[in-house]
């Protein structure tokens, strides 16, 4: 049966990459992003209520309901605690945090009307795994992790479902929004992304199959897989690993 989805930041990396997952599995998508580039259905800037508006009135009038919100729109960010500045702090909250709660607020009285609809934020592993010098990123990821699962048990009584999206380093082209004043730590993180063997159409075609088993967290690929395994089964070793990172990135201002 066909879904009526809305996915923010559908223009490139993942957020294209769930446009396509979700289109070849006959849904309709409505893309939206913050950039009017081909394929764009909408303009929306995550950080603008007058956007969410904007886009809560198009679906109203296009389809008269909505089965999945996808707020997976965000930007990079990270760096060590005496180096991260305030206003990027400011910056990461906005889009990666505020921009979740923005789009979830928005569709609740929507979805609770319908009695159905399934919100799916996309994450990261640093929700769930916090390495040393991405204080930020790692902060607001946890705080998505949070969120959704306050929504899924908040939105249950009503019919509605909550899951949120925790890959690991992924080919992706999230570091074109990397700004901070640790450059060491976005040359750690540029490099862990050109490494990276996971595919952003992988990571999009277990974020569906993630959905279809209702899955309230859904952990895409094996080396977040593994990792968060680690922090559970041998909490030891996970921070020893974890501090051996630091000691390595404490060696370069």
């Amino acid at each position: 049966m066909s879904q009526r989805v809305l996915v923010t930041g559908g223009a490139s990396g993942l957020g294209a990459a769930l446009v396509s997952a979700f289109r070849a599995a006959g849904d309709e998508v409505l893309v939206t992003d913050v950039h009017d580039a081909d394929g764009v259905d909408l303009v929306l800037d995550i950080t603008s209520d007058d956007d969410w508006a904007a886009a809560l009135a198009h679906v109203e009038q296009g389809w008269g309901g909505l089965d999945i919100l996808v707020n997976n729109a965000g930007i990079a960010g990270g760096g060590r605690i005496e180096l991260s500045t305030i206003d990027e702090w400011q910056r990461i909250i906005d889009v990666n945090l505020l921009g979740v709660v923005r789009g979830t607020r928005t569709f609740t009285p929507m979805f609770k009307q319908q009695g159905s609809g399934h919100v799916v934020n996309i994450a990261s592993l640093a929700g769930l795994v916090h390495a040393a010098g991405m204080g930020s990123y790692n902060a607001v990821k946890a705080a998505v992790v949070a969120f959704t699962e306050t929504t899924g048990h908040e939105l249950h009584p009503f019919g509605v479902k909550a899951s949120v999206v925790c890959p690991s380093y992924f080919k992706t082209n999230l570091l074109s929004s990397m700004r901070g004043a640790d450059q060491r730590v976005g040359r750690v993180v540029a490099g862990l992304i050109e490494r990276a063997t996971v595919t952003a159409d992988e990571v999009a075609a277990a974020v569906l199959e993630g959905i279809a088993h209702g899955d309230d967290v859904i952990v895409p690929d094996e080396p977040a897989r593994q990792a968060y395994a680690l922090k559970w089964g041998d909490r030891a070793a996970y921070d020893a690993l974890m501090r051996h990172q630091a000691s390595r990135l404490a060696e370069e201002r």
